[in-house]
C-alpha cells in the first residue's frame, strides 16, 4: 500500500469513527410524562406508562430518532392535580424535556395547561374531555376521542334502536361533568330527550337511590352513565340489583377489562363506544386499523402478559405523534415540533386516523369509535 493510499484509507476510517462517536455522544431526546400509575385512576396510568416504556425501548433498539436515543422521564401523579402541576414544572424546569406525553385524567390535564402554554412545550394529553382542546390551546393536543364524540356515538346507536327518552347519571369528576354537559348539548341533534338527570359523588359506594328514581320514571327507555373509574361498575351492579331492564350505556371511560372484572356478570349487555383496539381480532381483514391495532395488541400482551386497554393505546398514539413530528421537522426544536404535530394528516393510530389542523388539535372523527356490547364477559362488535 502506498503512503497516499494508506493516508486515504486512514482518513475514511477516522471520519466514520468520528461520525459514530458523535452519534453515540449525542444527548438523548427527553420525553416527559406524568401519569396516574397508582390511585383510583391506575387503570388508566398503568397501561399508559407500560406502553411508553415498551415503545421507547423499541424505538431506541431501531436506532432512535434523528440519530439520538429517547429518554423517558415519567412521574406518578396518582391522578392528583397538585402533584401533576409539581411534576410538570419539574419536567420543564429541571429535566428540560423536549415534549410531554401524559395526563391520564381530565382534571390533572387541565391543571397543567397554563404551565405548558407559558413554557411553550409540545404537550399531548391522554385524557378524554373536549375542554382540553376546545377552545384550541397552541401547545396542547390530545389523542383520545372526546366525550362529545362519545355522546354522539351513543345517541346514534340509541336512535337506530328507537330510543328517544333516556335517564342520564354522572359522577362529580372533571370527565363526568364534561361528558354530562356535552351529552346535554348534542342530545337534541339525535332526537334524544333527557327525562331524568341524576348525579353521584365519584367516591360513593352505592347509587341505588338515584337509580331507583329512574326505575320509577316510566318514560325512560335507556340509561346512560357518564363517568369513569370504579363508580360505573357500582352503577352497573346497582342497576341490575334493583331489576332495571332497559338498556344501559357507559362511556368510553370504562373501556378496559378492569370494568368488566369489577362489574362481573352485571356488565353483560352494557353498550359503549370504544376504540377498535378492544376488538382487534374481530375486525374484518380490510379494516384500515386492523394492522396497527393487532400489532400493538401483540407487542403489549407479549411483553406484559395482560390484556390491552384503550388507555395504553392513547399513549402509543401520543408518543408516535411526537416522534413522527420530530422526524418531519428534522429537529427537536419545540416550535417546529409543535407545527409538525399540528400538520399531521392521514396518520393511522390506535385511536383512529389523525388529521390535525390549526383549528383541530385532536384530529379524529366519529369513525374513531366502534360501538361495543359486552357479552359473556368480553367485548363484541355491534354490527
Amino acid at each position: 500500500m502506498t503512503l497516499r493510499s494508506f493516508l486515504s484509507t486512514f482518513a475514511r476510517f477516522a471520519s466514520i469513527a468520528s461520525i459514530a462517536f458523535a452519534a453515540h455522544a449525542a444527548p438523548p431526546i427527553k420525553i416527559g410524562s406524568f401519569l396516574s400509575v397508582t390511585g383510583p385512576a391506575a387503570f388508566l396510568g398503568d397501561p399508559e406508562q407500560k406502553t411508553l416504556e415498551l415503545y421507547v425501548e423499541k424505538i431506541n433498539a431501531a436506532g432512535g430518532v434523528l440519530g439520538r436515543k429517547l429518554q423517558l422521564i415519567a412521574y406518578d401523579s396518582g391522578g392528583n392535580a397538585d402533584k401533576a402541576r409539581t411534576f410538570v414544572k419539574r419536567l420543564i424546569e429541571e429535566d428540560k424535556v423536549d415534549a410531554i406525553v401524559g395526563g391520564s385524567t381530565t382534571g390533572e390535564t387541565m391543571a397543567v395547561i397554563p404551565l405548558i402554554e407559558q413554557a411553550q412545550v409540545p404537550f399531548i394529553s391522554l385524557a378524554g374531555a373536549v375542554v382540553i382542546v376546545e377552545p384550541v390551546k397552541k401547545w396542547v393536543f390530545k389523542t383520545p376521542a372526546t366525550d362529545r364524540m362519545a355522546c354522539e356515538k351513543i345517541f346514534a346507536d340509541m336512535k337506530t334502536r328507537g330510543i328517544s327518552k333516556i335517564g342520564l347519571i354522572s359522577g362529580s369528576g372533571g370527565f363526568d361533568k364534561s361528558m354530562r354537559a356535552q351529552c346535554m348539548k348534542v342530545s337534541g341533534k339525535y332526537g334524544i330527550e333527557i327525562v331524568a338527570d341524576e348525579t353521584y359523588n365519584s367516591k360513593d359506594t352505592d347509587m341505588t337511590a338515584q337509580l331507583t328514581k329512574m326505575r320509577q320514571n316510566t318514560q325512560i327507555q335507556a340509561v346512560l352513565n357518564a363517568g369513569f373509574g370504579a363508580a360505573p361498575a357500582i352503577v352497573t351492579k346497582n342497576f341490575r340489583q334493583i331489576g332495571m331492564t332497559v338498556p344501559l350505556y357507559q362511556s368510553h371511560g370504562v373501556a378496559s377489562k378492569k370494568y368488566i372484572e369489577l362489574s362481573g356478570d352485571a356488565a353483560n349487555g352494557v353498550r359503549l363506544p370504544a376504540a377498535a383496539l378492544l376488538v382487534a381480532k374481530a375486525l374484518p381483514g380490510n379494516d384500515p386499523q386492523k394492522t396497527v391495532v393487532t400489532a400493538y395488541e401483540h407487542d403489549f400482551e407479549s411483553r406484559y402478559h395482560q390484556d390491552v386497554s384503550t388507555f395504553g393505546g392513547h399513549a402509543y398514539d401520543g408518543l408516535y405523534l411526537v416522534v413522527n413530528a420530530m422526524k418531519k421537522a428534522k429537529s427537536t426544536n419545540k416550535a417546529k415540533v409543535r407545527d409538525a404535530i399540528e400538520s399531521t394528516r392521514g396518520w393511522m393510530g390506535i385511536d383512529g386516523e389523525f388529521n390535525l389542523s390549526p383549528t383541530d388539535h385532536l384530529g379524529l372523527d366519529l369513525s374513531a369509535f366502534r360501538m361495543l356490547e359486552i357479552k359473556n364477559g368480553d367485548w363484541t362488535l355491534v354490527k
